[in-house]
């Protein structure tokens, strides 16, 4: 009988460790993919250095809708301004971070001064609405 209760408390502490392990895999997988997200856009405001002032966000920008703001960025044939391209980067990026990290994640960009740029990504890790959200942030410059 006291055996049983060793093993069926042993069991319990395996499973929570087991419960643990999975909400800590999938918070790095998170991270990882924020970490990725924010250098997605940095190389796509490289690749577009004369309106880097375009892709700043001052406020937690997301995708509101599913609709492309710029059509002639798709096409085979770019007939695109840096500026729509800038708009095109902007909206794949939100997009794509709804898409990786959940519905409310989002993502700012800033210029605090200088010739850097700071990108953050911001998603609700937790799923705990009274929790703060996580968030990963880079600098660079162009």
């Amino acid at each position: 009988m006291v055996a049983v209760v060793i093993l069926a408390l042993g069991l319990l502490g395996l499973a929570g460790m087991q419960a643990k392990s999975l909400s800590n895999d999938l918070s790095a997988y998170n991270r990882s993919q924020a970490t990725q997200l924010a250098y997605d856009i940095a190389d796509r405001m490289r690749s577009n250095v004369t309106v880097l002032a375009n892709y700043i966000t001052p406020s937690p920008s997301t995708c509101p809708n599913n609709t492309n703001p710029c059509t002639a960025c798709t096409t085979a044939v770019l007939t695109c301004t840096p500026a729509q391209l800038a708009q095109k980067d902007l909206f794949e990026w939100n997009r794509n971070i709804t898409a990786t990290l959940g519905n409310g994640a989002t993502g700012t960009i800033s210029n605090p001064g200088g010739a850097f740029f700071t990108v953050t990504v911001s998603w609700d890790d937790d799923k705990d609405p009274v929790t703060g959200d996580l968030n990963f942030a880079m600098s660079f410059g162009p």
